[in-house]
Formats: C-alpha cells, structure tokens, sequence
C-alpha cells in the first residue's frame, strides 16, 4: 500500500507541539462562545420544516455582517472627524469586502422554493427583515434618516437607543464633506450646517465643489480617491437592495410581507433612494 512521509492511510499525523490538553485553557469554541452561537437557531414550524434552518442562518449571519459593517462605518465617521482619511478609506474598503458578501449570501437564500418556503411562512407571523435595527442603522450612517422608524423598536429600549444616537450622529458623508471641507475644499455653509437627523438631501450648491475634486485630481487624489470609494459603497448597497429584491420576488411573487408591507413594491421603491447624490450628478458635469 502506498504512503507518503506525512501519515499513513491518509491520516495526519498530529504534530507533538499541538495543545491537546484543553482543560482550563481559552479554546476556540470558548473565545468564540460557540455555545451560544450554535444554540440559537430554534425552527418555529410544527411539524419543525427543513429549510426553516436555511432562513434562520441566512438571516442571523446577515445581522453578523450588519454588526461589522456599523463597527466599520463608525470607526470611518470618527476617523475622519480626526483628520485620518487615509485609515478611514480602510475601513471603507473592508465595508466593501462585506457588502460583497452580503450579496452573495443571496444566492444561498435563493434555492428556497416558493413551495419550500410556503410551508413554514405561515408559522413567522410578523416577523420581518423590516424590523432589522441594524440594517436601518447602517441606513442611518449613510444618509437614508427616517425618524419615523423609530417607532418601530418603542417596545424595544436597547434598539430605540442605537437607532436614536444613530439619528443624532453625522452620517460618513457628512464627516467627509466637513473633512474636505478643512482641507480647503468650497464645501457650502448649508451643507456644512445642515440637521444631521433629517436624510440627506441633494444640495446643488456642493456640486461645484466636488466638481472641483474630479476635475483636479492630481491636487486633490486623496479626495478624488475617497469619492470614488464612496460611489464604489453606495453601488453595492444599491446591488444588495437589488439582490434582495430579486430573491423575494423569486420566492413570494407579489404577496405582502410578512411585517405588512406591500412587498416587492416596498422594495423597489427602495432603489431611488441615494446616500451620496452629488458625487452621481457630478458625473452629468464633467466635460459638458
């Protein structure tokens, strides 16, 4: 029988150096609390259906994600407040990396038939992607404020207050334009004062100013960079809002959801909001 000098029967030969007394010891399923993590998938339906895990695991990794992506994007917020854009556009570009698999979570959620679906929907009640605190939080940060939803989390303090700050807390752009603004940038006083709590609304009188960025890119790279970045960030939000679209229409038609929107129209109303409306219209200027 043939072998090679790293096992037999192809088996591994554990190494001497490998710790395999655990006892009292950090370990991996402690640091990671997996018993926790691995406890906390708990399928309603009666009988329990299979593909009920697939939806619960899509989802509770989805809110991970979301968790990181708010990590990130407030860390970028305080770090330009800081003058630091060079480790801001870092945490900008590993929201990147996040939202890239956000969207491709997609896919896996995607081979749920309408007829696998149908037969443990009825057992969600209202539960609703809607009532995600996170995702309207990282809605909050870039741009897309409605404080009409915090009515929504009123019988939940913990999520009110993170909503709450969040619509009291500039949004990344905001911090980007006052930091472009300090480096000497015609950034307008109506933008620079505007109410941080309403959403962000296009302002004509900044398109000038980010026309200036585009158009004299070797002065200013790091901002001209740091545009591009941004538009890179609302593109893929916008393909996630597109994938989950898609996926609910793929899976319940027309239906309303199960938290009593009207569904597929709910969402595609979605895809006209915008968090950095300038950075789109200035593209209309260039070389006109």
């Amino acid at each position: 029988m043939a072998t090679d000098s790293a096992g037999t029967d192809n088996e591994r030969a554990l190494e001497d150096t490998i710790v395999t007394d655990l006892a009292g010891r950090m370990t991996y399923g402690s640091y990671l609390e997996l018993d926790k993590l691995l406890d906390a998938q708990h399928p309603v339906s009666r009988p329990e259906h299979h593909d009920e895990m697939l939806f619960i695991i899509q989802h509770q990794t989805t809110e991970l994600w979301l968790k990181l992506l708010l990590h990130e994007v407030s860390s970028a917020r305080t770090l330009l407040a800081h003058d630091d854009l060079r480790e801001a556009l870092k945490r900008v570009a590993r929201v990147k990396q996040i939202q890239a698999v956000m969207t491709q979570q997609w896919s896996v959620l995607a081979t749920l038939t309408p007829t696998e679906y149908a037969q443990f929907r009825g057992s969600l009640g209202n539960s609703s992607g809607f009532q995600s605190v996170q995702y309207r939080a990282v809605e909050f940060a870039l741009g897309n404020k409605n404080a009409r939803m915090l009515q929504v989390f009123r019988d939940h303090p913990e999520n009110l207050a993170l909503l709450a700050a969040e619509l009291e807390r500039p949004t990344l752009y905001d911090e980007f334009l006052r930091y472009a603004s300090r480096r000497g940038i015609p950034i307008p006083a109506e933008v620079l004062e505007r109410d941080v709590r309403a959403p962000y609304r296009p302002h004509a009188s900044l398109v000038p100013a980010i026309r200036e960025i585009y158009e004299n890119p070797q002065e200013h790279w790091d901002l001209y960079e740091a545009c591009e970045d941004l538009v890179d960030l609302e593109d893929n939000f916008q393909f996630w809002r597109f994938r989950h679209l898609k996926t609910v229409t793929r899976t319940i038609g027309m239906k309303q959801g199960t938290g009593g929107s009207s569904g597929v129209s709910f969402l595609q109303r979605a895809l006209d909001l915008t968090f950095f409306p300038e950075l789109y219209t200035v593209r209309t200027e260039i070389g006109a």
